[in-house]
């Protein structure tokens, strides 16, 4: 069992025919079960076309249709990445992640409001996607780094992500799932919503949570660990070892009044039961020290 996606997902990648989008499709499909996986793409200006043996399709109902697939990866540029969410959310998708960084804000507060009661789960946007070790990869994670285990990672940032599971494959510690949340102001799941369907996964054993500065998502989630988590948890904020006068996280690290401090998250996890770490080098280890 896995969270999200697994081995038998089918996917759509919209703009597959970008640099970017050819040159991560190509890495997923070269990833275990990547070539199966990954059925169609979608550029209206390209269908009937194909990639690499792909076909291209002019809409994701179209490709939905032909190919059964229920999540979409989006490399679409910025201006245009909002409306490739809508487009996804109106065909009914279980699962669209967006990778396209720099959706403006007003675009994205209006597709949220467009997706209240819809189907659809929206990881992103400005993440690197999810990986199941072993089964298949939807993004820009690099894929060499992960192994098969029972430990779910989530996490803001993209970069500690890949190092939280640099560290627990060097341990020998081998990952159910990494799922990167984005942290971008207004995205789709939270820590929340994916620390739930770990708590439910019976191949996950534990959890490592890394979170950054700004906002209050953190804080909610170490409030629902403390009341539900039925595995433990480990977690770091991005942003604690920040230089004086510097300030590391994303567009939605944005700190209000006082609060959204790595500090001020760190103590309410702590509060919650949550083990913390203030060193990023050291979160495999905190980990293995909980198992």
């Amino acid at each position: 069992m896995s969270i999200l996606i697994n081995k038998h997902t089918k996917v759509i990648t919209q703009g597959i025919t970008g640099k970017t989008g050819q040159f991560h499709t190509q890495m997923c499909v070269a990833y275990e079960n990547g070539k199966n996986c990954f059925v169609a793409g979608v550029n209206p200006k390209k269908a009937g076309e194909a990639f690499e043996g792909i076909p291209i399709f002019g809409t994701v109902a179209e490709a939905k249709k032909q190919t059964g697939a229920t999540v979409s990866v989006i490399y679409v540029p910025p201006p245009f990445a909002a409306a490739a969410i809508d487009e996804a959310v109106d065909a009914e998708l279980d699962l669209v992640i967006c990778i396209t960084e720099g959706i403006p804000v007003r675009d994205m507060i209006r597709t949220r409001d467009r997706m209240k009661g819809r189907k659809t789960l929206l990881l992103g946007p400005n993440c690197p996607g999810t990986i199941t070790p072993g089964e298949v990869k939807i993004g820009i994670m690099p894929g060499h780094i992960h192994r098969k285990g029972r430990i779910g990672v989530v996490s803001r940032s993209g970069t500690l992500t890949y190092e939280a599971v640099g560290q627990l494959t060097a341990l020998g510690l081998g990952q159910s799932s990494a799922v990167g949340i984005g942290g971008d102001p207004v995205n789709g799941l939270k820590h929340i919503d994916v620390l739930k369907l770990f708590n439910d996964d019976p191949e996950t054993d534990a959890v490592i949570m890394i979170g950054e500065i700004g906002g209050s998502d953190e804080e909610t989630a170490a409030r629902w660990i403390k009341a539900n988590m039925r595995k433990p948890v480990v977690g770091f904020i991005a942003g604690v070892t920040a230089p004086p006068g510097k300030r590391m996280g994303h567009a939605g690290a944005i700190i209000s009044g006082g609060k959204g401090t790595a500090q001020e998250k760190l103590a309410v996890m702590e509060e919650c039961g949550i083990k913390v770490t203030r060193n990023p080098a050291e979160m495999g280890k905190l980990l293995q020290s909980v198992l």
